[in-house]
């Protein structure tokens, strides 16, 4: 991977591909890792940069707190700092709160915006599943015995029963207990959004089997951002992205090349 100093955090990312850039934005859980399989499907396409978060993968910062704004404001340093104008952005789940952030605070760095299995930011995750989260939070209290079960939130039983080494993802973690408690209050931190802030051109995506972020939230960002489309991938869970990342870059091409030939 390579490194570029931004907003006194040493990023770690990884480009490659050939194209108009497009920079992806993973989950809360996740490295850039979570897109190896989906990034190469689009390199082809565009140079694609799946880099590390605050406190994720290989990326090193500062033991300071922050939020969905200064992870949003990392990600503008980042497009100007590899000399881009603008990108094409992807954000899936925390990554689409983040590039949503993203959008309404730099929305010059963006050309168009594909929003993926999120959520809006500023909202308490209880209040968005009430019924699941205080299930989940005891689910994740118990990691790593509770796994099969935490997985299920993310991945259908189908995908899990077809690829059971998918529970590893969350069995075990590289991240310190300083590093985890950071991620766990990103989304304490206050932050003032509205959706109608964003103002170029957007694709919301929901899994139709989605547990953690009930499809209908997700959707619901496209009512409120001027002129957004939406499309349901059918069969997958949270994380279409590993669950199949050929139908979710279908849809991705087809967005972002859209009147660019």
């Amino acid at each position: 991977m390579d490194r570029i100093a931004a907003n006194n955090t040493s990023i770690a990312f990884k480009r490659s591909g050939n194209g108009p850039p497009l920079l992806l934005l993973h989950g809360a859980e996740a490295d850039h890792s979570m897109f190896d399989a989906f990034g190469a499907l689009l390199a082809p396409h565009f140079t694609v940069i799946a880099y590390d978060q605050r406190d994720s993968g290989e990326t090193r910062n500062p033991p300071s707190p922050y939020g969905l704004t200064e992870l949003a404001d990392d990600a503008a340093a980042l497009i100007a700092a590899l000399g881009y104008q603008r990108v094409h952005v992807f954000g899936t789940s925390l990554g689409g709160a983040i590039a949503q952030l993203l959008a309404a605070r730099h929305p010059a760095r963006i050309d168009r915006l594909v929003l993926s299995s999120t959520f809006r930011p500023g909202l308490a995750l209880p209040s968005i599943n009430p019924e699941e989260f205080p299930k989940i939070a005891a689910l994740r209290s118990r990691l790593p015995e509770s796994a099969p079960e935490f997985a299920r939130y993310f991945y259908t039983p189908d995908y899990i029963a077809a690829h059971p080494e998918i529970v590893n993802r969350f069995a075990g973690t590289k991240r310190n207990e300083d590093q985890k408690q950071r991620r766990a209050a990103i989304l304490t931190r206050p932050v003032e959004f509205e959706p109608s802030a964003i103002s170029v051109p957007t694709l919301v995506l929901a899994g139709s089997e989605d547990r953690l972020i009930p499809k209908a939230h997700t959707l619901s960002l496209a009512r409120e951002i001027a002129g957004a489309k939406t499309a349901i991938i059918a069969g997958v869970g949270h994380v279409g992205t590993i669950q199949d990342p050929a139908a979710v870059a279908a849809e991705v091409r087809a967005f972002l090349l859209h009147d660019q030939a």
